[in-house]
C-alpha cells in the first residue's frame, strides 16, 4: 500500500538527474549555481536511500559494459537486457534496511534550479550544450542521430528558437518509443525490476526541463495511460510479497522496491504540475487517474488517491495560474474527492481530506484568476463561508463530514461544475460494493441541492440519471435523499414543471421506484398546492385538444401521476383545498378515455422498447383509480359507498350512460358533504363553456345536479337560467335534457319561477321531441306552472299534450330483498360496509378480541380472505386483520412471526383499486409496528 507521504517527499535514488541536464555556461558565468551543483540537489531529491560512506562505482549508460557485469549469473532474456539499459543506481534496494525519510516543505530549491537553468536556454538558445552523456542511453537508441540532429539544426542559425524546440521534439519521439515498450515488457501481475521506476524518474528528470513525453499527441497520452495503469493496476503490496516467496527475485525488496516506485510514480506526476500556469497538466493527469479513483479495488483506489493528494499538494505550492484556464472538470474533482472523503478504507480517506485541503486553495487562487479580483462578491461570500466553517471544525473533522464539503465548494462552484458535481455525486450511487460511497454520495447530493437549488441549469439531465439510478439503490437513507433531491427541485417554481415534464415522460403505469418517488414526495406546506397545481394544469391542458385526436400521452401520464400522489398522501393539504378543480378534471378526463386504448394515445416513441404495454392497461382505469383514491383521501366515504353501492364506477365507464355516473357522484357530494358541492359549483360557473363537448357534457352534468341546493338562488341569473336557456336551443340532445332538469330543480324555489315561465314557449317545443326523456322533463316542469298559464299557453299546451296520450311509458320498480335464516350477534351487526364505518367496525374487531380465543389463527383464516376474487370481501378482510391486532397478544404473535401477515399484505399494496390499497397500507403498518416494539419479558429480565 502507497505510503501516506505528507509534503513533497524525498526523490528516489537515480543518476538521471545528472544526465538529463541542460549546462549553462552562461549563468555559471554570472555567479549563479553551477550546473553540476544542480545536477546534485536533484539527486539528493531523487534519494530515498541511506547509502553508508564510501566510494560507490559509477555506471557508464553509455555502453553495455555496465549491463553485461551486473547481469553475471541471473538467467535473464534479451527483454531483461532492454530494461537495464535504462540504467539504474548500483543498489536499487537490497535486502538490507532502507530508510525513506520525507524531506520537509522547503525543498523546491531544486527545482527552481532546474527551471532557472532552462529559463537561461530559452533565452539563449545558442547557449545549449549537448554531449552524448547528456541523454540517457537506451537499448536501440542511437547516440549518432541526436548528435547529427542538433549538429544539422545549429548550422541554420544560432539565435533559431524552433531549432531547440524541433530537437526536444526528436528527442520526444524517441523517448516515446523506447519508454512504451520497456513499460508493455513489464508484467502487470508482479515487481521483479526497477525498470518502471527508472521510467518514472525519466520523465520526471525531462518534466523539469519543459520537455514532456506525456502531454502533446495521442500516442503520448496512450504512454501516460499504460505506465499509470503499470503501478496502479500491480496486486496489493501483500500480493507482491506472496510472490516474492513463491518466485524470489534475487536481492531485491520487493515491498522496498514498491513503496521506491510508487513514490517515484507520485513524484512523476508532481513534476508535470510544477509549472502549469493553465491547469492542462492537471486536466491530463486527472483524465487518466479518474478511473482509478473510482475503482472497485481498495488497493487501486488508495494508490490513486495518494498520487492525487500529492498532486494537489505540489501543486497549491507551486500555483502561478495564467488565463486561460484549461481545467474544465472542477465540479467532477470536487465530487469525487469528496466521495473518497468518505470512503470505507480508512488511508483513502485520509489520503483524500489531504488532497481535499490543497483543492479547496487551488479552487480559491483559480476564481480569483478568473474573477481577476479578490473583493468580488461572489469570493467575499464563499471565502467568508470558508472562514466560518473552518473555524468550527478541525481539518480532520471537517473533510470527513462530505455535507460540509459541499457547504463550502458549493459557494466556489459555477453553474456547470455544479451541474457536474451532482452528476458525479449520482454516479457514486451505483457503488453497491461500497456501502459508504452510496452514503456520502448521498449526503453530499442533498446537501448540494439544498444550498445551491437556484443556480441549476441541467435539470431535466440530473433528473434523468436520478430516475435511472432509483432502481439500483437498495438503502432506505440513500434512497430518501434521492428523493429528497427531487422534491427540492420541483418545490423550486423555477424547475417545478421542468422536473413535472421529465418525471410524466416515463412508460405508465408507473414501475415501483418513480411510484415511490410520487408517493412520497417530502415538499414544505407552501410548496405543495403549487406542485399539484401545477401537476393539474398538465392534465387541464390536454382537454382543449379537439376530441377527434389521439389523446396526449400526458394526458394519461399526469393521471396516473395523481393517483400516486393521492396514495402517497404527502400533499394532503393540497388535495383539499384543490379538491373541485381535481375531481372535475378527472370526471372530464374519463369522458375522454372511454372506450380508447393505448393504441389510441399519442405514445413517445422508444418508449415502451422493452416491454410490451398490456391490453388491460388502457386510459380509462388510470382515470377511475385517480377519481376513487381522490374521494377516499379527502375522506369522502360515504360519497365512496353510494357510488359503489349504485354501480357508479361502472356508469362512468359507459359510453351512453357517463352523465348518470356523474349526476350520481354529483347527488351523493350534495347529499353528504354540502360545503364541497357548494365548492364545485363556484368553481363550475365559469368553466361550463371552455374546452371541448365532451369537457362541457360533464361539467354541465355536474353542475345542473347542484342547482337542487338552496345556495343556487344566490348565483346571477346570467349564471342559471340564462345559461340553461341557451341549452334549450343547443343542437345536443343532451344539452336540451340538462337545461330541463337544471329547470326542473331550479322551479322549486318561489322567488325563480318568474324568470323560468319566461321560458314556457320553449318548454312547449320540446314536447315535440322523439326522445321520452326530453318529453318526460318537459311535462313535469310545465305541471309545476299550470296553475300560472293563461288560457291562450294552456291551450296550446293541451293540445300537444293530447298527441302524447297514445304512447307508452313504463316505469319499472324491482325490490329484492334477501333475509338471513339466522341473527347475527348485535354487536357485530354493521349497517354500512366497514371502510366507510370505521368506529363500527372497530367495535366488531373489539367483540372478537374479548370473545375468541386464538385469534392469530383468526388472523390467519382472515387472510384466506384477502385474496378473495370479490373486492369487497377482500377489503373488509383486510381491515378486519389491521383492527384485529389491537387485542392479539403481541408474545404469541412475536412467537409465530410476523413475516407472513406482512407479505400478504404488501402483496395487496399495489393492487389496483385505491381504497384497497390504502387500507391494506394502515394494516402493515400496525403489524410492523407490533414486530418493532421490544419484548417487556426481556427488557425486565434484563
Amino acid at each position: 500500500m502507497p505510503l501516506p507521504y505528507r509534503g513533497r517527499g524525498s526523490r528516489l535514488a537515480s543518476s538521471r538527474g545528472a544526465s538529463t541536464s541542460v549546462h549553462s555556461p552562461r549563468r555559471a558565468g554570472r555567479g549563479a549555481p553551477s550546473s553540476s551543483h544542480a545536477l546534485r540537489l536533484t539527486r539528493r531529491r531523487h534519494s530515498s536511500e541511506q547509502v553508508p560512506p564510501g566510494p560507490e562505482p559509477q555506471a557508464d549508460f553509455r555502453s553495455g559494459k555496465w549491463l553485461q557485469e551486473h547481469a553475471g549469473g541471473d538467467a535473464r532474456d534479451s527483454q531483461q537486457t532492454a530494461r537495464a539499459g535504462m540504467g539504474s543506481r548500483h543498489r536499487i534496494c537490497s535486502q538490507e534496511e532502507v530508510v525513506i525519510p520525507c524531506d520537509s516543505d522547503n525543498d523546491s530549491g531544486s527545482v527552481d534550479l532546474q527551471l532557472s537553468n532552462l529559463e537561461d536556454i530559452k533565452k539563449d538558445p545558442s547557449s545549449l550544450e549537448l554531449t552524448d552523456s547528456d541523454i540517457f542511453d537506451i537499448t536501440g537508441l542511437s547516440q549518432e542521430s541526436f548528435i547529427y540532429s542538433y549538429r544539422h539544426l545549429t548550422q541554420q542559425g544560432p539565435d533559431n528558437e524552433a531549432n531547440v524546440e524541433r530537437l526536444i521534439q526528436s528527442i520526444q519521439e524517441v523517448f516515446n518509443g523506447e519508454l512504451q515498450m520497456l513499460i508493455e515488457e513489464e508484467p502487470l501481475h508482479s515487481l521483479f525490476s526497477s525498470v518502471r521506476q527508472e521510467v518514472f524518474i525519466t520523465i520526471a528528470n525531462l518534466s523539469y526541463q519543459d520537455i514532456h513525453l506525456l502531454f502533446g499527441s495521442e500516442d503520448r497520452a496512450d504512454l501516460f495511460s499504460l505506465i499509470t495503469k503499470s503501478i496502479i493496476a500491480l496486486p496489493s503490496v501483500e500480493t507482491l510479497i506472496q510472490l516474492q516467496e513463491i518466485m524470489p527475485s534475487g536481492s531485491y525488496n520487493t515491498e522496498c522496491l514498491y513503496r521506491q516506485t510508487f513514490q517515484a510514480f507520485s513524484e512523476m506526476l508532481q513534476s508535470l504540475v510544477v509549472k502549469d500556469p493553465h491547469l492542462e497538466n492537471l486536466d491530463t493527469i486527472f483524465k487518466q487517474m479518474d478511473p482509478w479513483l473510482q475503482s472497485t479495488k481498495d488497493h487501486e483506489r488508495e494508490r490513486a488517491t495518494a498520487s492525487m493528494a500529492q498532486v494537489l499538494k505540489c501543486l497549491s505550492r507551486h500555483l502561478s495560474l495564467k488565463l486561460p484556464l484549461r481545467f474544465q472538470r472542477l465540479g467532477h474533482f470536487v465530487a469525487l474527492m469528496a466521495l473518497l472523503c468518505g470512503d470505507s478504507v480508512t488511508e483513502v480517506a485520509e489520503e483524500a481530506a489531504e488532497g481535499m485541503h490543497c483543492l479547496l486553495h487551488v479552487t480559491l487562487r483559480l476564481k480569483c484568476t478568473i474573477y481577476d479580483k479578490k473583493n468580488h462578491p461572489n469570493l467575499r461570500r464563499a471565502m467568508k463561508k470558508c472562514q466560518e466553517l473552518l473555524e468550527l471544525y478541525s481539518i480532520k473533522q471537517f473533510y470527513s463530514c462530505p455535507f460540509k464539503i459541499a457547504q463550502i465548494f458549493e459557494a466556489f462552484l459555477n453553474s456547470n461544475e455544479l451541474f457536474q458535481f451532482v452528476m458525479t455525486t449520482l454516479d457514486g450511487l451505483e457503488n453497491l460494493k461500497h456501502p459508504c460511497t452510496q452514503k456520502s454520495a448521498g449526503e453530499l447530493l442533498i446537501t448540494m441541492v439544498k444550498n445551491a437549488e437556484s443556480r441549476f441549469e441541467k435539470v431535466p439531465e440530473i433528473m434523468g440519471v436520478i430516475c435511472a439510478r432509483l432502481s439500483i439503490i437498495s438503502q432506505p437513507r440513500v434512497r430518501r435523499q434521492i428523493i429528497n433531491t427531487v422534491s427540492l427541485f420541483i418545490s423550486r417554481p423555477k424547475y417545478t414543471d421542468i422536473v413535472i415534464g421529465h418525471l410524466l415522460c416515463h412508460p405508465v403505469p408507473y414501475d415501483r421506484h418513480l411510484a415511490e418517488l410520487w408517493r412520497t414526495l417530502e415538499v414544505e406546506l407552501p410548496s405543495t398546492t403549487w406542485i399539484l397545481w401545477r401537476l393539474l394544469r398538465k392534465l387541464q391542458k390536454c382537454h382543449n385538444e379537439p376530441t377527434h385526436e389521439k389523446m396526449a400521452y400526458v394526458a394519461v401520464a399526469a393521471t396516473d401521476a395523481l393517483y400516486e400522489v393521492f396514495v402517497g398522501n404527502r400533499l394532503q393539504a393540497a388535495t383539499f383545498r384543490l379538491f373541485p378543480q381535481l375531481l372535475m378534471t378527472l370526471l372530464i378526463q374519463i369522458h375522454h378515455s372511454i372506450g380508447l386504448t393505448m393504441s389510441d394515445v399519442a405514445v413517445p416513441s422508444g418508449l415502451y422498447t422493452e416491454q410490451e404495454m398490456s391490453s388491460e392497461v388502457t386510459p380509462l382505469c388510470f382515470a377511475i383509480q385517480a377519481t376513487k383514491s381522490l374521494l377516499l383521501r379527502t375522506l369522502c366515504w360515504q360519497e365512496f359507498n353510494i357510488m359503489e353501492k349504485n354501480k357508479g364506477w361502472t356508469l362512468l365507464e359507459g359510453k351512453e350512460c357517463h352523465l348518470q355516473g356523474v349526476s350520481l357522484l354529483a347527488n351523493a357530494l350534495l347529499e353528504r358533504n354540502h360545503l364541497l358541492a357548494h365548492k364545485v359549483m363556484y368553481l363550475l360557473v365559469p368553466l361550463l363553456n371552455r374546452g371541448n363537448d365532451k369537457h362541457k357534457l360533464t361539467s354541465a352534468g355536474f353542475f345542473v345536479e347542484l342547482l337542487q341546493s338552496p345556495v343556487a338562488r344566490r348565483l346571477p341569473s346570467i349564471y342559471s337560467i340564462v345559461r340553461l336557456k341557451d341549452w334549450l336551443h343547443h343542437g345536443n340532445r343532451v344539452f336540451k335534457f340538462l337545461a330541463l332538469r337544471g329547470l326542473r330543480y331550479l322551479i322549486k324555489h318561489q322567488d325563480m319561477r318568474e324568470d323560468i315561465r319566461s321560458l314556457l314557449p320553449c318548454i312547449l317545443d320540446l314536447l315535440c321531441e322523439t326522445d321520452e326523456k326530453i318529453v318526460l322533463l318537459a311535462i313535469q316542469i310545465l305541471l309545476q306552472l299550470v296553475g300560472t298559464m293563461d288560457f291562450t299557453t294552456l291551450t296550446a299546451m293541451m293540445k300537444t299534450l293530447f298527441t302524447l296520450f297514445g304512447d307508452e311509458s313504463r316505469q319499472v320498480l324491482t325490490i329484492c330483498a334477501q333475509f338471513l335464516k339466522w341473527k347475527l350477534p348485535q354487536e357485530v351487526y354493521c349497517k354500512d360496509p366497514w371502510y366507510i364505518s370505521p368506529s363500527e367496525a372497530g367495535t366488531v374487531c373489539k367483540f372478537f378480541g374479548k370473545k375468541c380465543q386464538g385469534k392469530v389463527n383468526l388472523l390467519a383464516q382472515t387472510l384466506m380472505f384477502s385474496k378473495n376474487a370479490k373486492l369487497p370481501i377482500r377489503r373488509a378482510a383486510v381491515l378486519f386483520v389491521g383492527l384485529l391486532l389491537k387485542y392479539v397478544d403481541c408474545s404469541e404473535l412475536r412467537t409465530k412471526g410476523t413475516d407472513w401477515i406482512e407479505n400478504d399484505l404488501k402483496a395487496l399494496l399495489h393492487d389496483p383499486e385505491p381504497s384497497l390499497c390504502i387500507i391494506a397500507s394502515q394494516a402493515l403498518f400496525r403489524v410492523q409496528k407490533v414486530g418493532a416494539e421490544p419484548d417487556p419479558r426481556q427488557s425486565i429480565a434484563g
